[in-house]
């Protein structure tokens, strides 16, 4: 993260940034975390947070940047934006699948797709996926 890259995804938390952040770096082996910002009193009429509490943390997975804000509930993640996760075989399939899953609704758990107990949703695919779909041959 020494060097910021054009575009960074910003992700949302109803006040679990950290416990998120530290989830995904768990989940992926090649993942860090980074510089952490706090609130001040500026603003407090408009964040409500104490002193101190965490504002942002930055992170990467797999050599990909992100920001944690650790915010409020105003804004909720939908299906509507993903992280795909290519995987070599079915091991690494089941590993993420299982990992990323874990406490997420389990009805949002289907075909490659799942929403982790943050509300993220994630694409478990095979990296043959890509080229099967684009073959021509159905």
């Amino acid at each position: 993260m020494a060097t910021m890259k054009k575009i960074t995804p910003n992700l949302w938390f109803d006040s679990v940034a950290e416990e998120a952040v530290n989830f995904y770096v768990s989940v992926f082996k090649n993942s860090k975390i980074g510089r952490k910002s706090y609130y001040t009193k500026e603003g407090f009429e408009y964040h409500k947070k104490p002193v101190g509490t965490l504002l942002t943390i930055e992170f990467q997975i797999e050599g990909e940047d992100f920001v944690a804000l650790n915010a409020r509930p105003e804004f909720q993640f939908s299906e509507a934006v993903s992280f795909i996760v290519n995987c070599k075989n079915q091991e690494e399939i089941n590993y993420y699948w299982n990992k990323l899953s874990q406490g997420g609704p389990v009805e949002a758990q289907q075909c490659g797709w799942l929403k982790d107990k943050f509300g993220v949703s994630w694409q478990i695919v095979p990296t043959i996926l890509a080229e099967i779909m684009s073959s021509g041959d159905s």
